[in-house]
């Protein structure tokens, strides 16, 4: 179980390394781009003071104020988007990164765990597992009866799994259905993320960019 944590502790680590150096990155372009921006807006400023006689300075100021108004929207605009940007580039990684997981040792505890949870979320007496060809290799008697036995010792349920008969499934992960194949339950990789993606995000606003989402 140590090395599993470690493994995960690690990949996180990677990650977040990652995503800050490009994130610090996306964001500094941002600020560049606005920059000039801002300089180009008092230049309309000035051209606007010296050129329009007419107009009072009081008119001046108020295009003034309007142009460095939209300057700032655009400025929250450009950070939004560098953080949905990040938002997306991590869950792409995570995607790989646990793709490249699946020859390791550690992979074979992840994948129970998927399965333990599986069988709770679909809550049938009897059920078939099937995964992606490579995960297959790990889904033997052996794996199938310790998921069956921590899911009595855990929850106190008694469930009987095999292998299904399906050919295998192309994306990572694991889908559980019911024996009368009536009910399934998807726990893939991207159905994952989808079902933990306000966690995730909430997660990575409050690493990267040191914003709270309420529940």
């Amino acid at each position: 179980m140590e090395t599993v944590e470690n493994g995960k502790a690690a990949l996180i680590s990677s990650i977040e390394k990652d995503a800050r150096i490009e994130a610090e990155k996306i964001l500094e372009d941002a600020e560049t781009h606005a920059a000039e921006r801002r300089k180009y807006a008092e230049k309309q400023v000035q051209s606007i003071e010296k050129n329009v006689e007419k107009k009072s300075k009081h008119d001046a100021e108020t295009v003034k104020n309007k142009i460095l108004s939209g300057l700032d929207i655009e400025i929250k605009r450009k950070a939004m988007s560098a953080e949905n940007i990040m938002i997306t580039d991590i869950l792409n990684r995570v995607e790989k990164e646990l793709h490249t997981m699946i020859d390791k040792p550690e992979y074979r505890a992840i994948l129970l765990n998927w399965t333990v949870e599986a069988v709770i979320g679909l809550g049938a007496e009897s059920a078939e597992v099937n995964a992606s060809r490579e995960e297959l290799n790990y889904i033997d008697k052996k794996f199938l009866s310790e998921v069956e036995k921590k899911v009595k010792s855990i929850y106190e349920q008694v469930v009987k799994l095999k292998l299904s008969n399906e050919q295998p499934l192309i994306s990572q992960g694991i889908i559980l259905t019911s024996a009368d194949g009536r009910t399934a339950f998807n726990n893939q990789i991207s159905t994952r993320l989808i079902r933990k993606q306000r966690e995730i995000r909430k997660l990575i606003y409050e690493t990267l960019f040191n914003k709270n989402i309420k529940d």
